[in-house]
């Protein structure tokens, strides 16, 4: 099980972020298909209107405002509300209480505002008892200033159904010891019929929710599943999302 220290959620290991930037020097001959670099090379993410639609997550104080430390890592996708989170089904149901949303959280601030978490949709094989194929949830998130969240930083289309390593996928995730994201390409492969996985250095603590992102802007993976996302930093999994996954978006946009 990946753990965050002192946050409410399970996630992933916490090392020190120098494992980031070691990942330069290990870098795989392969490209990406979307030619974003080469593969499992894992660096800080820019500041640029892709990275801004993933965030991270925030519990909240006494006083119902967010607390300091991050934890988790969600992002925006499409849905008729224009209000739609996607992150790991651990991630929100061991958070308990209220939840915030940074997008585009860096260097300690959060330059799209800080967007309360309003309700969650998660499967029951996971409320039940924590089904590893059923780690994945989708959350709203109210209005702030008379805006929604799709409207400030857009979306990427959450997609189910599609082939295990059909083409490479774009990892961007907030660890809790960085005050960045981080992000790597690589082509997943699959672990059985359920879980898919991608060999990216550096996914430490808070990564768990991160978007698997395709050439084509669509989330075909979300950090968690098996392990919680797994053991080692460098490996992370996904559930495959299938017909489960499509249900449970359905549900969320209320279709």
């Amino acid at each position: 099980m990946k753990r965050s220290s002192g946050n409410p959620v399970s996630s992933r290991p916490a090392l020190l972020g120098a494992v980031v930037m070691l990942a330069l020097t290990s870098a795989s001959v392969a490209a990406a298909d979307d030619g974003r670099g080469p593969l499992e090379v894992t660096v800080t993410a820019s500041a640029d209107a892709r990275t801004a639609r993933v965030g991270a997550l925030f519990g909240a104080d006494g006083a119902g405002r967010p607390e300091y430390g991050h934890f988790c890592t969600a992002s925006v996708v499409h849905s008729p509300g224009r209000d739609l989170l996607v992150t790991a089904a651990h991630c929100v149901t061991h958070a308990g209480g209220k939840l915030f949303f940074a997008p585009g959280y860096r260097d300690g601030r959060a330059p799209h505002g800080m967007w309360p978490v309003r309700g969650w949709v998660v499967p029951e094989g996971w409320t039940a008892d924590r089904d590893e194929d059923s780690d994945v949830a989708f959350a709203h998130v109210a209005e702030v200033d008379g805006r929604r969240v799709e409207d400030v930083v857009g979306a990427n289309r959450f997609t189910s159904g599609t082939a295990t390593g059909a083409t490479a996928v774009t990892l961007v995730g907030q660890p809790d010891a960085r005050e960045a994201p981080v992000m790597c390409t690589d082509r997943p492969v699959a672990r059985g019929r359920t879980q898919q996985r991608v060999h990216c250095p550096g996914f430490t603590a808070g990564t768990s929710g991160s978007p698997w992102v395709n050439g084509a802007g669509q989330v075909v993976g979300v950090l968690g599943g098996h392990e919680q996302g797994g053991s080692m930093a460098d490996v992370s999994y996904s559930v495959v999302l299938g017909s489960r996954a499509a249900a449970l978006y359905r549900t969320a946009i209320g279709s």
